[in-house]
């Protein structure tokens, strides 16, 4: 599985990617056709605290998956982020199933 972050108009810490890697890649438990996932992270300019964004596109065989979540970290984005992912991908493996 290949996976791209990519953290727009900053830089990311090691801290920050070895953590997206590390949850990521505990996607492939539940899907193991996965081609490649890309990571966006991004801060917007607001006043609200829960400014940063976290994109995450995951292609599979057939079809993509994608994710966004807005909050106070980029770790707990990142987190909700995974959630969305994991739901997709059990409703996608339904429908490969024919459920």
């Amino acid at each position: 599985m290949n996976i791209k972050i990519q953290s727009i108009k900053f830089d990311a810490d090691k801290k920050l990617v070895d953590f997206i890697n590390k949850k990521v890649s505990k996607i492939e438990k539940f899907f193991d056709n996965i081609v490649k996932v890309e990571v966006y992270l991004r801060l917007e300019n607001t006043q609200e605290l829960e400014n940063k964004v976290v994109e995450i596109r995951i292609d599979v065989p057939g079809s993509g998956l994608f994710a966004e979540r807005k909050a106070k970290s980029f770790e707990e984005a990142v987190d909700g982020c995974i959630d969305a992912i994991k739901a997709q991908i059990q409703r996608h493996k339904d429908r490969l199933r024919g459920n």
